[in-house]
């Protein structure tokens, strides 16, 4: 068991990663092994987040003054978090994927941006493209209509250039 002082860093740590999170998934690991453990904590990390297994009492005192207060204050089972400042898709896509696979792993709410959301949200969440695939998609768009100007800008002086090439071979125009 853990002396007091070990509990007090325990929750300072908590709290300091809670403090700078901006997404946080609220899940339970009951019924997991070691092993199936091991995989989800290697998933986590290479969506670029964090995973704790937590004490719900530990997790609620962290928790306050934080963003995620409204969503850890009163937890209830086995509980675990993972969490990231950055983007909030690729970690509930990789979370959602391994949840699949290993039904022991379940879902019981989230925090995207500050926002509390429920399970049916984090599943949407997991629906989105990528950021990467959004900003590629939103350059498109912004880049189109110049594209489009450009080639019917080009488009005028390439017929104009044709209409003359055709007066010369049938010698229209006279010197």
């Amino acid at each position: 068991m853990k002396k007091k002082p070990e509990k007090l860093k325990d929750l300072d740590a908590l709290n300091k990663d809670l403090s700078s999170a901006q997404n946080v998934f609220l899940t339970g690991y009951e019924k997991m092994t070691v092993l199936q453990d091991f995989e989800l904590r290697k998933v986590v990390k290479g969506a670029g987040a964090k995973y704790r297994v937590i004490k719900n009492t530990i997790a609620a005192k962290a928790s306050v003054g934080t963003k995620s207060e409204a969503l850890l204050k009163e937890l209830k089972g086995m509980s675990s978090i993972a969490y990231t400042s950055g983007d909030p898709v690729a970690l509930a896509k990789a979370l959602t994927a391994y949840a699949k696979t290993n039904p022991a792993f379940t879902f019981k709410a989230g925090m995207v941006q500050g926002t509390v959301v429920d399970v049916s949200g984090i599943t949407a969440l997991a629906a989105l493209p990528a950021k990467e695939e959004i900003y590629a998609k939103l350059l498109y768009l912004i880049n189109a209509p110049a594209q489009r100007l450009l080639t019917v800008m080009s488009g005028v002086g390439r017929n104009l250039a044709v209409v003359i090439d055709q007066g010369v071979k049938e010698n229209k125009f006279s010197a």
